[in-house]
């Protein structure tokens, strides 16, 4: 008793690595850290200026330092910032005004906007326009990846739109690696410019590894050559879906600590699957295709950055909302660095119509409101980082994620039940070799009590009701046993309490989502709640109760 005594009064001092990143950045192993050796982890909004216009959309809207700084009001650190190749590589097309730009396309209306919102934009050549926007964001303080997303301005992607790959009508390659070094010599002395992306989306008839290694290989050298000081980002085949080729033979390069791999995944990827299927088998299978063909980079050493994902932000789609579920438990064991798709709320032209609403926009149609605050507020879970350099080993410790709500498990007392709230209040959790759940430094084991209860704390755990195993193909269910012997999962209420039903969804039944009863158990080296000040009250107790229960066996 005096040893459990003396932890819960011993002192733990509670510090977080928050200050801003020390530019530029480089990679140390899978992870990207900054000049101090600090994990900076990339958590991104994608900004379109690759379309007809060639301008950043939303400028009609609202002014370019007014976006900038609610970017990072939104908790995003950093922005993928797209440009079409024709922009540096046609002095034509970059000498074009802003306003003669809009007014070819007949956008007159936007045109007005920009002389409200944007007049000391609306009169500068496309060129200049583009480095106005990167130094808006960059006297934000935002991080800005520069991402080559087409060659031709226009909506992206197809197999047939003459952008997808080496030798396409619209992508030479000579072209491309002078565009690429253009660009990395224009903002070479621009600090917050961190990162380039050498080309979105590979795809179409002509794809092959070959020639991915042949020219990914000389546009990484190149940029590295014109701007040592960023990271070079490189996508793979198949929409930016498959880097299953770098098993075999990893690139060869001049440079090191500046490689990162980018990664797509929306629910579309996988057609109406999570919409279709049963979720815990759909998620199973799309997270372990996932790993084969992307995933496993991080285990060789190398960033893995999830450039787009994104869902329809109206949250009437269920296949997007299935989806995201799973998304997220992926994305938070992982830790992987990421970009939403996408901040815009409307567009000048997009497909041939004017100002077509974004569904999947952060922003709704006006650019004036958040288009979803819970979708956002979900996601604002990823933003910040579990582990990586930085973060001391000794703290080591398992977090129990919520994917469905972007929350994490946290206690208020020993005596209250178990709540889900923000991921920096987790409760710092081990998990032993006989899969007991215990609160890290304290004798307080994780427990199910009785079905539609909540879970509790107690310290005789040597129980099956103290053992909690994943279960299900997406091994996000978290499964236990009552004292009668019946199975039962963690679940929430609707208070967010944690508590014990029966577990769901482990048959075939599509109709089924099992989204409040997925937990992942993440590692984590953050500091979460505070264990070191509890009641003593609080502590007697639950020993009392718990020694009681004891007896009454």
């Amino acid at each position: 008793m005096g040893s459990l005594l003396y932890f819960f009064f011993s002192f733990v001092s509670v510090c977080s690595i928050t200050s801003a990143a020390t530019l530029p950045l480089s990679t140390e192993s899978r992870w990207i850290v900054d000049e101090s050796g600090h994990r900076v982890k990339l958590a991104c909004v994608n900004w379109p200026s690759h379309l007809e216009v060639v301008v950043a959309e939303g400028l009609s809207k609202k002014a370019a330092d007014e976006i900038s700084s609610e970017i990072i009001d939104m908790g995003f650190n950093c922005v993928r910032f797209t440009w079409p190749l024709f922009l540096f590589t046609n002095d034509t097309l970059a000498s074009l005004s802003v306003r003669q730009s809009f007014k070819n396309l007949g956008l007159f209306e936007a045109i007005a906007g920009l002389q409200i919102n944007n007049p000391s934009i609306i009169d500068l050549s496309l060129i200049k326009a583009y480095q106005a926007v990167v130094a808006s964001l960059a006297k934000k303080n935002v991080m800005i990846i520069l991402d080559n997303h087409t060659s031709k301005p226009g909506w992206c992607c197809s197999n047939f739109d003459g952008n997808g790959f080496f030798g396409d009508v619209y992508f030479n390659p000579d072209l491309w690696i002078k565009g690429l070094t253009r660009v990395a010599t224009i903002f070479n002395s621009t600090r917050n410019v961190v990162a380039m992306s050498l080309r979105n989306e590979l795809r179409g008839s002509r794809q092959n590894v070959n020639d991915w290694y042949r020219y990914m290989q000389k546009g990484a050298e190149a940029v590295h050559a014109a701007n040592p000081n960023v990271l070079v980002i490189l996508s793979g085949l198949n929409y930016d879906r498959d880097l299953s080729f770098l098993l075999k033979k990893p690139v060869s390069l001049s440079f090191s600590n500046k490689l990162v791999f980018e990664l797509h995944w929306y629910g579309f990827s996988d057609g109406q699957a999570w919409e279709n299927g049963n979720l815990n088998q759909v998620c199973g299978q799309v997270v372990g295709e996932t790993m084969r063909k992307a995933g496993f980079l991080l285990e060789q050493g190398y960033p893995l950055f999830l450039s787009e994902f994104g869902v329809d932000m109206r949250g009437t789609n269920v296949n997007d909302n299935r989806y995201l579920n799973c998304f997220m438990g992926w994305a938070a064991e992982l830790d992987v660095e990421w970009a939403l798709w996408v901040l815009t709320g409307s567009y000048y032209l997009r497909e041939g119509v004017v100002g077509l609403d974004e569904t999947y926009g952060v922003y709704n149609w006006n650019w004036c409101d958040i288009r979803n605050q819970t979708i956002l507020q979900k996601i604002s879970a990823l933003q910040y980082p579990f582990k990586g350099p930085g973060y001391s080993e000794t703290r080591s410790h398992k977090v129990i994620f919520h994917p469905m709500t972007g929350l994490c498990v946290k206690r208020l007392s020993l005596v209250e039940p178990l709540v889900l709230g923000p991921c920096s209040e987790a409760e710092a959790w081990t998990y032993s070799p006989q899969k007991t759940l215990t609160i890290r430094g304290t004798y307080f084991c994780l427990q199910a009590d009785k079905l539609g209860h909540p879970a509790k704390l107690g310290v005789i755990c040597s129980s099956a009701s103290s053992k909690w195993e994943a279960i299900s193909d997406s091994k996000m269910h978290l499964s236990s046993k009552l004292k009668d012997g019946t199975d039962v999962c963690l679940d929430i209420d609707s208070d967010s309490n944690i508590v014990t039903n029966n577990c769901k969804c482990l048959d075939k039944n599509s109709k089924c989502d099992p989204g409040s009863q997925w937990f992942k158990i993440i590692d984590s080296t953050r500091y979460g709640a505070d264990n070191s000040f509890l009641e003593i009250s609080s502590i007697v107790k639950l020993i009392s109760k718990n020694l009681l229960a004891s007896f009454s066996l």
